[in-house]
C-alpha cells in the first residue's frame, strides 16, 4: 500500500500521478477463512481492520452483497457525537469519538472529520434541566459539554428563528468536539487499511444461506460459492433479521424502519455547526457539507420497510421543520433525497454480543447511532470475536439484557424508538 503524504503527492505529481496503485484488492474468495464478517459497511470494515491491527489476525474475509459502503454507510447525515449518558453507552460513544479524532492519522486516509460543534436547541426550562443532567454527566466522565444561554446562541448562530418560532428557543446544549465526517472516506479508509493487513474484501458476494453443524456455523452459502469459516460475525444493518432467520435462530428483538435524509443545492457558507431541533413531536437536524449543500433529516417513517427511497409525506414533514427553525431556507431547492434502513431495538441501544451458536457473533440494532459508533463498534466487536468474551463496556449490550431487566434506555438526540413499535 502506498502511504499518503505531502511528499508522495509531490513525487507522483512529477510523473503525472501514474504511480498510484489501487486502494484495495479485488480477490477471489478462498474456500475457508478463520473469520468471516458479513457486511462491508462501516461496522464490518472497522471490525476487520481492528481484528488485524489490534489482535494480529490475518485470515479474514469481509463479504458484501453489493459494493463496498453501498448500504447505510452511504445513506446517512454523517453526524459524529458522544452526548450519551447511560452507563455503557457513555463510555462506548466517548471512546468512539476519541477514535474519530485520530482516525485520519491511524488509517493514513483523510476521513474529513470536522469538529464543528453539535448544537441541540432548548425550548423550555424542563429541556434545559434535562440537558444539564446529561451534559454534567458527560463532563464528570471525561467528555466535554456546555450550556449556552440565548445571547450566546444568537451570537454564534444569528440566523435561526428567534422571533417568530412556534417553539421559542431559549438556549442550547453544545458538544464542541462533535461534528461531521465524510461517509465514503471512512469506508474507503477502513477498506484500504484492512486490505493492507491482508484482509480479503469480497464484493458482489451475497450470503444466501447459513450451514450449521450442531450448535455452530460451519459455512456460508454465497452467490460466489460456499465459504467455510471458524468464526462468523454479522454486521449487516437493516438485513440483520434476514440473516438471523437464515441461521435458524427465529426472531431478533428489533424492527427495520427507514430513515430519510436530504441535501439541498449548494449555498454559500451559512451554517458552521450541526443543529438539532426536537420538541413537540418534531425532530430535525441540519448541517452544511463541504460542497455547500444543506444536509438534513428528521424522524423515522412510521411503518416498517426495507425500501431505500423517500416519500412525499416525509419531505413535507422535514421541510416544515427546516423552515420553522431556519426560515431563510424557504426557497432553497432540494437536490437529492434518499433513505437508509435502520435496525431499531426496543430500548434504543445496540447489540454487540455472542449468540446461541458457539461461533456466531452479532452486531446490530444501532438505531440512530450507527455512523458515529463505527470506530468503537469495530473496536469492541473485534475484541469480542478475537477473545470470545465481551469487554466490560459492552457486557450489557447483549440479547439477554431484556430478560435480566437491564434496559439501556437511551436515544441520544434521536426520537424515541419506542414510539415506533
Amino acid at each position: 500500500m502506498n502511504r499518503y503524504s505531502a511528499w508522495a503527492v509531490f513525487k507522483n505529481g512529477l510523473s503525472g500521478h501514474r504511480g498510484w496503485t489501487r486502494q484495495w484488492r479485488d480477490p477471489e474468495p478462498k474456500k475457508a477463512y478463520d473469520i468471516v464478517i458479513v457486511g462491508a459497511g462501516l461496522h464490518g470494515l472497522a471490525t476487520a481492520y481492528y481484528l488485524a491491527k489490534n489482535h494480529g489476525l490475518r485470515n479474514i474475509a469481509v463479504l458484501e452483497k453489493g459494493w463496498l459502503g453501498g448500504g447505510n454507510a452511504g445513506r446517512n447525515t454523517t453526524i459524529v457525537r458522544s452526548n450519551y449518558m447511560m452507563p455503557g453507552n457513555r463510555e462506548f460513544y466517548e471512546h468512539s469519538l476519541k477514535l474519530w479524532e485520530n482516525l485520519s492519522h491511524d488509517l493514513n486516509y483523510n476521513v474529513m472529520f470536522s469538529q464543528r460543534y453539535h448544537v441541540t436547541l432548548l425550548h423550555s426550562p424542563a429541556a434545559r434541566d434535562a440537558a444539564a443532567r446529561r451534559y454534567n454527566t458527560m463532563r464528570l466522565t471525561g467528555s466535554d459539554g456546555e450550556l449556552w444561554d440565548l445571547a450566546t446562541l444568537k451570537a454564534e448562530i444569528p440566523h435561526l428563528n428567534y422571533n417568530n418560532a412556534r417553539f421559542p428557543i431559549t438556549g442550547a446544549a453544545v458538544q464542541k468536539r462533535a461534528g461531521n465526517a465524510r461517509h465514503d472516506a471512512i469506508a474507503w479508509g477502513y477498506a484500504r487499511a484492512a486490505d493492507s493487513l491482508g484482509v480479503d474484501i469480497i464484493q458482489n458476494c451475497e450470503v444466501t444461506g447459513v450451514t450449521r453443524n450442531g450448535g455452530e456455523v460451519s459455512a456460508l452459502e454465497t452467490s460466489r460459492g460456499t465459504i467455510a469459516a471458524k468464526k462468523v460475525g454479522f454486521a449487516v444493518a437493516g438485513n440483520s433479521s434476514r440473516l438471523w432467520q437464515m441461521a435458524g435462530l427465529g426472531r431478533l428483538p428489533i424492527e427495520s424502519h427507514k430513515l430519510q435524509a436530504f441535501v439541498s443545492e449548494p449555498l454559500k457558507p451559512l451554517l458552521d455547526h450541526v443543529v438539532v431541533f426536537g420538541v413537540g413531536g418534531a425532530h430535525f437536524y441540519i448541517s452544511q457539507s463541504d460542497k455547500g449543500g444543506m444536509v438534513f433529516g428528521g424522524d423515522l417513517d412510521w411503518y416498517k420497510s426495507y425500501a431505500q427511497r423517500g416519500n412525499l409525506p416525509m419531505v413535507q414533514d422535514v421541510a416544515e421543520c427546516a423552515t420553522s427553525i431556519m426560515p431563510c431556507l424557504g426557497r432553497v431547492r432540494l437536490l437529492r433525497h434518499w433513505a437508509g434502513v435502520m435496525d431499531m431495538s426496543m430500548d434504543g441501544s445496540p447489540f454487540i454480543c455472542k449468540t446461541s451458536l458457539k461461533n456466531l457473533y452479532l452486531n446490530a440494532g444501532w438505531n440512530y447511532g450507527g455512523f458515529k459508533a463505527s470506530p468503537a463498534s469495530g473496536w469492541y466487536f473485534a475484541d469480542l470475536i478475537a477473545n470470545d468474551r465481551p469487554d466490560p463496556v459492552i457486557e450489557n449490550h447483549d440479547l439477554e439484557r431484556f430478560r435480566r431487566g437491564v434496559n439501556i434506555d437511551e436515544r441520544g438526540a434521536g426520537p424515541d424508538p419506542k414510539l415506533h413499535g
